[in-house]
């Protein structure tokens, strides 16, 4: 009891292979911009931002060490209104280095975290991503051989539509069949 399949087209699978090359030219580059953003802000904390308020912090050292020696300065000089003045100097310079102590410590903060909570979501991306590119590069590699497979199936099982050969006459009777 032998039945053929009756393979008649093979677009479906044409079509979604198309899709499907696709979406995987899309979706490489997503996956790996999404990690190179990942880098980046890391890189953006760790250099750019950790530079600048370093160079911050050297700067409002400065400031209070100017501030301090100004004041000293006043209170050598006993003027009361120029120390005045002077102290508030210092204490604005103080909490410039307070707010730059404090900004260092949110990047140190930061610097962690990002590290712990962007590191398992990485790990995940960069899955996906070797899964598109190996699994899914052989899907498609797939998918060109099964439309090849069922293309020649459909093939070999269309009707011949050969012109017939002759057919050797059935003998009648008084006449003797060619060998």
């Amino acid at each position: 009891m032998e039945e053929r399949a009756q393979v008649t087209s093979v677009d479906a699978i044409e079509a979604f292979r198309a899709s499907l090359i696709i979406f995987l030219t899309k979706a490489r580059p997503t996956l790996e911009e999404v990690c190179n953003e990942v880098v980046r802000t890391k890189l953006w904390l760790q250099n750019d931002q950790r530079n600048f308020w370093e160079n911050q912090m050297r700067l409002r050292k400065r400031e209070l060490e100017r501030a301090q020696a100004e004041l000293f300065s006043a209170r050598l000089s006993r003027l009361q209104q120029a120390t005045g003045v002077q102290e508030l100097a210092l204490h604005k310079a103080q909490r410039a280095i307070r707010e730059a102590e404090a900004k260092l410590a949110t990047i140190k903060k930061w610097e962690h975290e990002l590290e712990n909570r962007s590191e398992p979501l990485v790990r995940m991306v960069d899955q996906l991503h070797g899964y598109l590119t190996t699994d899914m590069a052989r899907a498609v590699a797939y998918l060109v051989q099964v439309v090849q497979t069922l293309e020649a199936y459909a093939e070999s099982s269309k009707p011949s539509f050969a012109p017939a050969q002759a057919l050797p006459a059935t003998p009648d009777e008084g006449t003797t069949p060619q060998q």
